[in-house]
């Protein structure tokens, strides 16, 4: 079989071909490396060897890998009951989740429904948009990534595999998404130009729009941060015109950026907000948020069956409660603040490096041919990629040529240095 990557171990070579005979070929995977267990930073192969992880399980691992606290959570619910059925039952645990989780977001913020994932998360949304205004058009970027579900997908225009053969769509309507590095002379210019084509969007259907959804910094599209002034005028624009902002904290919110929902580096507002991976600890785990007045739907007019899974609950309280505890958010800025400055070092000695953005630990680094042309050099990401991982580096991509950076929260100044000291040995060997 054709590996990625390195050659792995033995057992590793084992258990990929299983894989291969039963696994759906629609997944993605970086490496032929075959987890067998992490705890903190650090994940080990099958085989025994060790990565520090800079992936974080895909942003899920916010407290850490087999974070203890979140363990004894769910050790001691397990004795209690694994699920009630909280769609057709009542049960304090998820309520107290909802309590918990309530605090750390704005006051208007006082309704949750609970689901499994970020898609699930998405599409209740979306949903729950068009039920509160009675109108069926969406808002969403270019390069977003929303998820998979076909509500959530009609959203998403990250790649266009991940749309390939599934049309027609819900009525969502594509718009560019503020990329200073791409688009515009300057983040100003680049504010107008892509409000400027949203304006034109909400005219095209403006008594009609239900819901703008946003990435306050996109994820799969390529790590971008877009200027603090677009996501002001987004606001504007939702306020202007009666639409809800709904804003994706899928991949951004639980302290990613340094603060809980990444829309509060732009001090902005959304009505509603959709949160999943980390909030769970590493059990599956989503959450979409608004107030009562906008979560007016009926009984029977959205549900599931796992929602509210009192596992997932027992694993999301601890996983709130330690990141109140340890700070996380403002490790998250401090290591993200150290790191950045390295990055952008390392940005200036190198030619391939075009681009280095983020805010907190949500941080990215655009490969190009050159700095002049900025053209997306695929080939010598996935070569960095490669290398990382056989010194030891667990790193993902995303966007066309990014490399994503965003390791548990619980990082250190020490391993976040040893990573870049590995990234940056990588960028070397590629460029050379």
């Amino acid at each position: 079989m054709k590996f990625i990557c390195r050659a792995p171990g033995k057992k590793s070579i084992k258990i990929l071909e299983r894989d291969q005979k039963v696994i759906s070929p629609s997944i993605t995977r970086e490496y032929s490396f075959v987890f067998s267990r992490a705890k903190g930073c650090n994940v080990w192969d099958v085989d025994g060897r060790k990565y520090l992880d800079f992936a974080a399980a895909v942003a899920v691992a916010g407290v850490g890998h087999s974070n203890p606290e979140v363990i004894k959570a769910v050790k001691k619910q397990i004795e209690k009951g694994v699920h009630c059925g909280f769609s057709d039952f009542y049960a304090e645990l998820p309520v107290e989740f909802v309590e918990q989780l309530l605090a750390f977001l704005p006051k208007s913020m006082d309704k949750a429904f609970l689901s499994n994932s970020g898609t699930e998360a998405i599409e209740a949304g979306y949903k729950l948009a068009r039920w509160h205004t009675k109108k069926k058009y969406t808002i969403a970027f270019e390069g977003a990534f929303h998820g998979r579900t076909m509500g959530s997908l009609s959203m998403t225009k990250s790649r266009p595999v991940q749309r390939e053969r599934y049309s027609p769509f819900l009525p969502v309507m594509h718009t560019p998404y503020a990329n200073p590095y791409r688009i515009g002379k300057s983040s100003g210019d680049c504010t107008n130009i892509c409000l400027d084509s949203l304006e034109k969007k909400i005219k095209s259907k403006k008594r009609d729009i239900a819901s703008l959804f946003i990435e306050p910094v996109q994820g799969e599209g390529g790590y971008i941060v877009p200027p603090k002034s677009f996501v002001k005028g987004v606001r504007k624009l939702c306020d202007e015109n009666n639409i809800l902002l709904a804003a994706d904290e899928v991949q951004s919110g639980c302290y990613r950026t340094g603060k809980f929902l990444a829309m509060e580096n732009f001090n902005v507002k959304p009505d509603i907000v959709c949160l999943s991976k980390a909030i769970g600890g590493g059990v599956p785990l989503g959450a979409t948020l608004a107030s009562e007045e906008i979560m007016d739907w009926v009984p029977g007019s959205h549900a599931n069956t796992f929602g509210g899974n009192l596992l997932a609950c027992a694993a999301g309280i601890a996983t709130l409660k330690y990141m109140r505890k340890k700070k996380l958010g403002e490790n998250a800025a401090k290591i993200g603040k150290h790191m950045m400055k390295r990055l952008n070092e390392i940005k200036d000695k190198y030619e391939i490096v075009g681009d280095v953005r983020g805010l907190g630990l949500m941080i990215g680094v655009e490969i190009v041919k050159n700095k002049k042309t900025k053209n997306h050099a695929e080939l010598e990401r996935k070569e960095i990629l490669c290398a990382a991982e056989e010194k030891g580096l667990i790193l993902l991509p995303a966007g066309r040529s990014t490399i994503r950076i965003c390791p548990p929260l619980i990082i250190t100044k020490e391993q976040g240095d040893l990573g870049l000291d590995i990234l940056e040995d990588s960028i070397d060997q590629v460029s050379n």
